[in-house]
């Protein structure tokens, strides 16, 4: 069994692999004064990057869990979801919560195959 960290940071990993899957940690947009669809775009382009480093693509995706701070704004979100996967889409879970921080309006964590 072989595990592999990549991208350490003070309380994490970005991404840990096992037998050919990734698990992502949790996602969010870097400009956070942007609203969902801007959100959402920058942390699936944060996704792919950090997938590009390991060989990885978006048809690759397995599973995601969206964590939204407000569920009205879920049509915006799978605007730019269904725009990113196309025909590939993953499974996923949307999970409404109250609070992700200041400007957070998701947080994504995905699994993927190498």
């Amino acid at each position: 069994m072989t595990i592999q960290r990549h991208g350490r940071t003070p309380i994490m990993h970005r991404f840990v692999e096992h037998n050919g899957v990734l698990y992502v940690g949790g996602l969010v947009a870097e400009d956070r004064s942007q609203g969902m669809r801007s959100q959402t775009e920058q942390v699936l382009a944060r996704f792919e990057k950090l997938l590009a480093e390991v060989g990885g693509d978006r048809s690759k995706v397995l599973a995601a869990t969206i964590y939204i701070t407000d569920m009205a704004l879920k049509d915006e979100m799978n605007a730019a979801w269904t725009a990113f996967f196309g025909k590939d889409l993953p499974t996923r879970a949307t999970i409404g919560v109250a609070d992700l921080g200041p400007g957070t309006l998701i947080e994504v964590v995905f699994t993927a195959a190498r």
